[in-house]
C-alpha cells in the first residue's frame, strides 16, 4: 500500500514538472527530484542595463574629445593642401613665364644658326659672322630677362634650370664656333658668361651646360673641314686637328660620370677621327707642306 502510494506520488510530480505535455511510461521510473530553486537576479544583466552617472559622463566626454580631434585633423589637412595648391599654382605660373622667354631665346638661336650654316658654303667668314653677331645682344637681353623672372623665387635656380638647359647648351656651341672662326681658339667659360651677361652669382652659366655646348661645337668641325678642303683650303684640316686634339686631351682630365656629358665627350673621339682621316688624305696627296709636323704630332699623341 505504501509502495503504491509512493509510485503514484512520483508519477504526479513527474507529470506536473515535465516539459512533455504527453507523458509516457518512462515517467514512472523512480528518479531523484530536484526542485528548482529561485536564484537571485543576475548581476551581469543588471550591470548591462544600468550605467552610473560617472560612466555616462566619461563616455560623453570621450565622444566629444574624439569629434574635436577629428575636426582639428581635418582642418590641418585642408590647410596643408591649400598651401600646396597655392605653391603649385605659383610654380606653374612661373614656369609659363620662363617658357615664354625661352621661346624667344630659341627664335634668336635659330637665326644665329641659320647664319652660321653659310660658312659651309665657302662664304666669307666676316660676312657670315656679321649677321650672327647681331643676335648676341638679343640673347644677352633675353637672359637678363630670364634672370629677373627666376630671381622672384630665390634659391630655386636648379629647380627650373631644366627649362632652359638645352637652349643654353646650343647657344654656347654657336658662340664657341663663332669664336673659333675668328680666333682659332676655344671660347672660355668666363667669356661665354660675359657675352650672355650671366656673370652673377645667383644666375650664372652652369659648367656642365658649357661643356656640353663645347661638345656640340666639336660635332660641327668635321663637316667644316670637308667643305673647306673642297673649297681649296688644304691647311684647314691641320688647324682643326690641332684644336680638337688639345680639346680632347683637356676633356680627359675630367672624371665624367656615365651621363649625357660623358656620351657627348665620347662622340668627340669620332669627330677627331674623321678630321684625322681628312688630314691623312690631304697629306698623302701632297696638298700640304711635307715639313708640317703639327698635325702628325697630334695624331701620334692620340694613337
Amino acid at each position: 500500500m505504501k509502495s503504491a502510494f509512493r509510485n503514484a506520488y512520483h508519477f504526479t510530480l513527474s507529470s506536473r514538472y515535465s516539459l512533455n505535455p504527453k507523458p509516457t511510461i518512462f515517467h514512472l521510473v523512480p528518479a531523484i527530484i530536484t526542485f528548482p530553486s529561485q536564484s537571485p537576479p543576475s548581476t551581469v544583466s543588471r550591470s548591462s542595463t544600468f550605467r552610473s552617472p560617472l560612466t555616462t559622463t566619461f563616455c560623453s566626454i570621450s565622444m566629444a574629445g574624439g569629434d574635436s580631434d577629428a575636426l582639428q585633423t581635418s582642418h590641418s589637412l585642408e590647410k596643408q593642401f591649400e598651401k600646396f595648391r597655392v605653391q603649385l599654382e605659383d610654380s606653374g605660373s612661373l614656369r609659363e613665364r620662363i617658357r615664354a622667354v625661352v621661346l624667344e631665346i630659341e627664335a634668336a638661336t635659330r637665326i644665329m644658326q641659320a647664319s652660321l650654316l653659310l660658312v659651309h658654303q665657302s662664304k666669307p667668314i666676316p660676312e657670315v659672322l656679321e649677321k650672327a653677331k647681331s643676335q648676341i645682344n638679343v640673347l644677352k637681353d633675353l637672359y637678363n630677362k630670364l634672370a629677373e623672372v627666376v630671381r622672384e623665387c630665390p634659391d630655386q635656380y636648379y629647380r627650373y634650370h631644366g627649362d632652359w638647359r638645352s637652349e643654353t647648351q646650343m647657344v654656347v656651341s654657336l658662340l664657341a664656333f663663332m669664336h673659333w672662326l675668328e680666333s682659332g681658339a676655344l671660347l672660355m667659360h668666363t667669356e661665354a658668361e660675359e657675352k650672355l651677361g650671366l656673370n652673377n652669382s645667383d644666375f650664372s652659366l652652369d659648367v656642365e651646360d658649357y661643356l656640353v655646348g663645347i661638345c656640340f661645337m666639336s660635332n660641327e668641325m668635321p663637316r667644316y673641314v670637308v667643305n673647306q678642303v673642297t673649297a681649296g683650303d688644304y691647311d684647314c684640316p691641320r688647324k682643326v686637328l690641332k684644336f680638337l686634339t688639345d680639346l680632347h686631351a683637356a676633356f680627359r682630365m675630367l672624371n665624367l660620370r656615365n651621363d649625357f656629358l660623358r656620351k657627348k665627350f665620347d662622340s668627340m673621339k669620332y669627330d677627331l677621327k674623321r678630321v684625322e682621316e681628312v688630314y691623312y688624305d690631304v697629306k698623302i696627296r701632297g696638298l700640304v707642306p711635307s715639313g708640317d709636323s703639327v698635325g702628325d704630332q697630334g695624331i701620334q699623341e692620340q694613337s
